[in-house]
């Protein structure tokens, strides 16, 4: 078979446009792909240290305050403001990753990653650890746009889910990894402890970059880049064979139309918020209202103040309040690894939606829990106060597990994998940078809003902003298991598309009865 010219197979050998989803986009039994899954756990990587350098500041802001001699204010300040920080990365990931590509982004966020580390665990005052914070907020940015965008575009359409869902069990076992350092430098002498907490994150971006460089470029990048043949041989050790590749590329060519010609990232934000097409204007608030919810609903205050939580509910020992934040870690990344494996088989929204209604009842627990305990404390009455106590702990675990098994992965799973390509890089970035900025102001937040409402108080607003999340994902987000990433514009503009299509069946149906009664007509002349 003579090899095409890549140039010309972008117009001459492009199938006709169809909106009917090919029957292999639509294959749903799950088939495993070693490399693809490989790729997918080296990508995920950066989420570990984006994970550990939000959860370390959990145990180490305990430290910090004591030996910098700071407020609660700036405490809020320091633990939330690396979110903010973070919108800067992400909306530049979009374009950077448009522009060097996917690799090589997650590349630049393991650099920005190690040098905001080494900031700050090297800091001698609050203003030098501030700084750190601002260099290793723009890494996290960097690493929750690009690493879940660079899965789905490489895996197959019957395990994106679970595959894409990795940067998500990664970056719960970051952090893991940042509360057990939190538990283990915690005996160091004051000044020591929470440096070594920050410097330990140093170390993963070490191994990170080498390991990065040894993947290959995503085949959806390469074909915006008219690299065909790269693609292909890219689609071949990541899909069923060669047949299934050259499938997957075509669909990937039409997807890009005349896009395809431009460069880079060029038009694409006009696309997106000036003048966006009513699918794309759908697929555009399902992003954002998912990165919203999963952050608004307060999952940031108890990873963040676990400590603080547990010293409420009665565990009043530094340590052991540590220690059961070690347990909330643990919780997080087992429910994760559950609903990796379900995401492809039970498919998103049954688990949105049980993650959802979940949370809502674990926050009600835990409200209510936590206002008997302060009605305790402040009639001096002990009585069921270690019941409640027990109560609160168990509710928070439930809470974190609800949010594992569901709104945590999917938001990144349906977020990378909704958007149009020609869109993705930069779509995907936005909805990062709303999840970023709402997490901060959660984080920035907390302590002000408990002190103002009582810590119950807060948990019951989290509560009612979670129900209407359920609602939310309920009516505005359908099903994307084993749809193909090319079929995503067809999923969200689905009503407007069975009306063109009902629509030219009426137009042929009306010719092909006219044809008739004209045909009839000259029988009747030639009689």
């Amino acid at each position: 078979m003579e090899e095409q010219n890549p140039k010309t197979q972008l117009t001459a050998s492009t199938p006709p446009k169809s909106t009917a989803p090919s029957m292999a986009s639509l294959d749903t039994k799950p088939q495993r792909n070693n490399y693809a899954v490989a790729c997918a756990m080296l990508a995920s990587m950066a989420s570990i240290i984006c994970g550990y350098d939000i959860a370390v500041m959990s145990g180490a802001q305990i430290f910090i305050k004591k030996d910098l001699k700071v407020t609660d204010t700036q405490i809020e300040i320091l633990a939330g403001v690396i979110n903010l920080y973070s919108l800067l990365g992400s909306l530049a990931a979009g374009r950077t990753s448009d522009w060097i590509g996917r690799r090589y982004t997650m590349v630049l966020a393991a650099a920005i990653f190690f040098a905001g580390a080494l900031m700050m665990g090297l800091a001698p005052d609050y203003a030098v650890l501030m700084a750190g914070r601002f260099v290793a907020g723009v890494g996290v940015g960097y690493a929750v746009m690009i690493a879940p965008v660079y899965t789905a575009e490489l895996s197959p359409a019957a395990s994106r889910g679970t595959l894409t869902s990795f940067p998500e069990v990664f970056g719960n076992f970051g952090v893991l990894l940042g509360y057990v350092a939190n538990f283990a430098f915690a005996k160091l002498p004051l000044r020591l402890g929470w440096r070594a907490m920050l410097l330990a994150g140093a170390v993963p971006p070490v191994f990170l970059a080498p390991g990065v460089l040894a993947m290959p470029e995503s085949p959806r990048w390469l074909v915006m880049q008219g690299r065909l043949d790269d693609a292909r041989r890219v689609l071949t050790r990541t899909t069923g064979g060669p047949d299934e590749a050259e499938l997957r590329l075509q669909e990937i060519i039409e997807s890009l139309g005349e896009h395809g010609k431009r460069g880079r990232g060029k038009g694409v934000w006009r696309e997106l918020l000036v003048r966006p097409t009513p699918s794309v204007r759908r697929i555009l608030l399902a992003a954002l209202g998912l990165q919203f919810f999963q952050q608004a609903s307060g999952i940031d205050s108890v990873v963040l103040y676990s400590p603080r939580v547990f010293q409420k509910a009665g565990i009043r020992s530094d340590s052991n309040s540590l220690g059961a934040t070690v347990a909330v870690g643990f919780t997080k990344t087992a429910f994760i690894l559950v609903a990796t494996f379900l995401l492809d088989r039970v498919g998103r929204r049954p688990l949105l939606l049980t993650s959802a209604a979940g949370m809502v009842a674990s926050l009600l627990t835990l409200a209510c829990a936590l206002r008997i305990i302060d009605d305790r404390t402040h009639d001096h009455s002990d009585g069921h106060g270690s019941a409640a106590a027990a109560v609160a702990i168990a509710a928070v675990l439930s809470f974190v597990g609800s949010f594992s098994i569901g709104l945590g992965p999917i938001a990144w799973v349906y977020s990378s994998e909704i958007f149009p390509l020609r869109l993705r890089a930069q779509g995907a970035s936005i909805g990062a940078g709303m999840n970023r900025v709402i997490s901060g102001v959660i984080i920035m937040t907390f302590i002000s809003l408990y002190n103002a409402i009582t810590i119950s108080g807060s948990f019951f607003l989290y509560a009612g902003i979670a129900a209407v999340g359920w609602v939310f994902f309920y009516v505005f987000l359908p099903e994307t298991r084993g749809r193909s990433l090319e079929d995503m514009e067809v999923l969200f503009g689905k009503k407007r598309v069975e009306e063109n299509e009902k629509e030219k069946e009426g137009g042929q149906k009306g010719v092909v009865e006219n044809k008739g009664d004209a045909e009839g007509e000259s029988q009747e002349n030639k009689c």
